[in-house]
């Protein structure tokens, strides 16, 4: 029994849908699977229903993007409760400043002489969570480009001329959000950060767990993330981040994540429910 704890669908900067990326794992066998797509849970519902038709486990996810000692960091919140007041009214500001980006970045490709209307590109993103990746397939789709790679290094990557940078909170914002929501907060993909010496501070603050299997991880990099997570304490997930086509391939079944790690996961999130309900009834006191 495996499962991939990384994915994404349309309703983010992936390119399948919920249906089509259960399909893609029942194809690959996988007894669990998890979608994180940015900042957003619109498409974990219709997955969930997917993952019941084809008998696969559908833990609900979201990544969002911190900052921690001036570097960039994600962190995945898996068996969030979507409905939580805090959590879904934070989600809400983080679209809005999504959104308010892409009308950032499509100024800029006007000022420079691109004209791209930032209406083709919200109905070519058609979800809550747009991101750079809609840009460029506007960009595409407009022929002003004649590749996604072109389109982010002629323009959308940093210090290029359309970059805007993203908001990010702080890590611990991030961890204490997604937990607050009765959530796991792992650090996704460390070995493309570069900052292992934030790790020892994301501890601290409460981190869960880290992403020691990731499909640009090497065999050692995975290693080294092992000892790390032995070291501190924390769960391992693994997942492949599949965007869809976004990569020039699907990567959906690059990552095998044992079951094992799933059954400590979802331990670790009924033990944290546990916890907020009894602080709950503490609050409350009796009823009657």
């Amino acid at each position: 029994m495996f499962a991939d704890l990384h994915l994404h669908t349309n309703f983010s900067d992936g390119t399948y849908s919920p249906e089509e990326l259960v399909g893609h794992a029942k194809r690959h066998g996988f007894s669990a699977i998890a979608v994180t797509d940015h900042d957003t849970f619109e498409g974990c519902s219709r997955a969930a229903k997917a993952c019941a038709r084809a008998g696969i486990e559908f833990i609900p996810g979201a990544e969002l993007t911190a900052e921690q000692d001036g570097n960039e960091l994600h962190i995945l919140g898996y068996c969030l409760d979507a409905e939580n007041p805090t959590l879904a009214d934070e989600i809400g500001k983080f679209q809005h400043v999504r959104q308010n980006r892409i009308r950032e970045i499509v100024t800029r490709l006007n000022e420079k002489q691109v004209p791209l209307d930032v209406e083709a590109v919200f109905r070519l993103a058609n979800c809550r969570a747009p991101g750079r990746p809609h840009v460029a397939r506007a960009l595409v789709a407009a022929g002003h480009c004649s590749s996604l790679d072109e389109a982010f290094e002629r323009w959308l990557k940093k210090n290029r001329p359309a970059w805007v940078p993203k908001f990010k909170m702080t890590a611990a914002h991030a961890i204490s959000l997604i937990q607050q929501a009765g959530g796991v907060a792992v650090l996704a993909h460390p070995g493309l950060n570069h900052s292992d010496e934030v790790i020892p501070d994301m501890v601290a603050a409460g981190l869960d767990g880290i992403e020691c299997f990731h499909t640009k991880h090497s065999t050692t990099t995975s290693e080294h993330y092992l000892e790390i997570a032995d070291r501190f304490g924390l769960l391992v997930t693994g997942g492949s981040d599949c965007h869809g086509m976004n990569k020039g391939k699907p990567l959906i079944g690059t990552i095998k994540l044992p079951y094992a790690h799933v059954e400590m996961l979802k331990h670790r999130a009924a033990e944290r429910m546990a916890v907020l309900a009894r602080n709950s009834s503490r609050i409350d006191g009796p009823s009657g």
